[in-house]
């Protein structure tokens, strides 16, 4: 079998392809990416090589090179990678060199990767993310020129008599353009995010896990559609503190001997993930008394940002026990509220607990 180990950078890779067999080197050199350098080299190595890569960013064109030309992906965690080379030298061939070593012992430390639908799908909700963030933006600047005329609406400026007072201020030619430019790019910006909220809710709907996730009070289709594609597989993971930890909603810890130290949360998981589940935590506040209790509490003792997360990881906790054990809301509520045991062991009942693949 060939083993490859490939530094990838934007401009070109480092490849180092071992045959295991006989121990020869096969490559050893510097590819660009420019012309038809790569796949003429990784279509002249034995079909079904495995290629190891630190995981990173814009290698979605190289994963079908790979796939076209038969050979096997393993996408690694490049902080673990380098952890198994603890000197300061480090240089693109001794990283190719350190990739191969892993993989021939195996000890290279693969994660998961989404499918190629999947990861289209996630950018479904990235663009629709993107655009409503360019929306926001848009409204705050024409609340803006509002203010400056003396016109204090609030939300009630995107109604239709706020609309039309906005329309009739009376301004400078240079302030009028931009109320006017800023008009239209709204009205573009509404119609596409509208498309795209009915885009997500079609997708959600479609997905037997996200329509047990929408259940829950606060969840919507974007929520429970991000938590799907960003999870994959729940039976990865074994209890609800790893999803909790891969998610980044866990405290960071610097303890040593008998003193325990706890800081602010880990923010180690994907942030968007973060984002929309604090999001969803403000809408299950109001929805819920139970967890509006706990958090008016916690927001008197420390601030309602920090009541907002703590929201945030429960809701995190209760959407991995709806999914995996296949229980909507609110019966697993009273379920973790007589005992978090029961709820284990019908997961356990439910399926055979697999081992820990927690990694990010």
């Amino acid at each position: 079998m060939v083993i490859i180990g490939c530094d990838f950078h934007p401009s070109g890779q480092q490849v180092l392809a071992v045959d295991t067999n006989t121990g020869e080197i096969l490559v050893d050199r510097w590819v660009d990416h420019e012309g038809e350098q790569v796949e003429q080299l990784y279509r002249s190595l034995p079909t079904g090589s495995r290629v190891g890569v630190e995981a990173s960013g814009n290698t979605l064109w190289f994963e079908r090179l790979l796939e076209r030309c038969g050979h096997e992906l393993w996408m690694g965690d490049a902080t673990e990678i380098r952890k198994h080379d603890p000197r300061k030298q480090k240089h693109d061939r001794r990283d190719a060199r350190l990739i191969v070593k892993l993989l021939g012992n195996g000890e290279f430390p693969r994660i998961w990767m989404p499918t190629m639908a999947e990861r289209d799908l996630r950018q479904l909700l990235v663009h629709r993310d993107k655009l409503v963030r360019m929306r926001t933006r848009i409204k705050c600047q024409l609340q803006h020129i509002a203010l400056n005329q003396g016109l204090q609406k609030k939300h009630k400026l995107w109604s239709r008599g706020g609309r039309k007072l906005l329309e009739g201020l009376q301004l400078e030619p240079w302030t009028a353009r931009r109320r006017d430019d800023l008009l239209k790019l709204f009205d573009v910006m509404e119609a596409e995010c509208r498309q795209l909220d009915q885009a997500a809710s079609q997708a959600a709907m479609g997905n037997a896990p996200a329509r047990l996730l929408m259940t829950h009070p606060g969840v919507g289709p974007i929520i429970a559609l991000a938590m799907v594609l960003t999870v994959g597989d729940i039976s990865r993971f074994g209890n609800s503190r790893q999803l909790v930890s891969y998610l980044g909603l866990n405290p960071s810890e610097d303890s040593s001997g008998s003193r325990r130290r706890l800081g602010a949360i880990s923010k180690q998981g994907s942030s968007f993930m973060r984002f929309l589940l604090v999001q969803g935590a403000s809408s299950a506040v109001r929805a819920e008394t139970g967890l509006a209790r706990g958090y008016r509490r916690l927001a008197v003792q420390k601030h309602h940002g920090i009541a907002k997360v703590m929201v945030a990881r429960k809701l995190a906790v209760r959407l991995y026990w709806m999914w995996r054990t296949n229980t909507p809301y609110p019966e697993v509520v009273r379920m973790q509220g007589s005992s978090s045991h029961s709820v284990a062991k019908k997961a356990d009942a439910l399926s055979e607990r697999p081992a820990s693949q927690h990694q990010l």
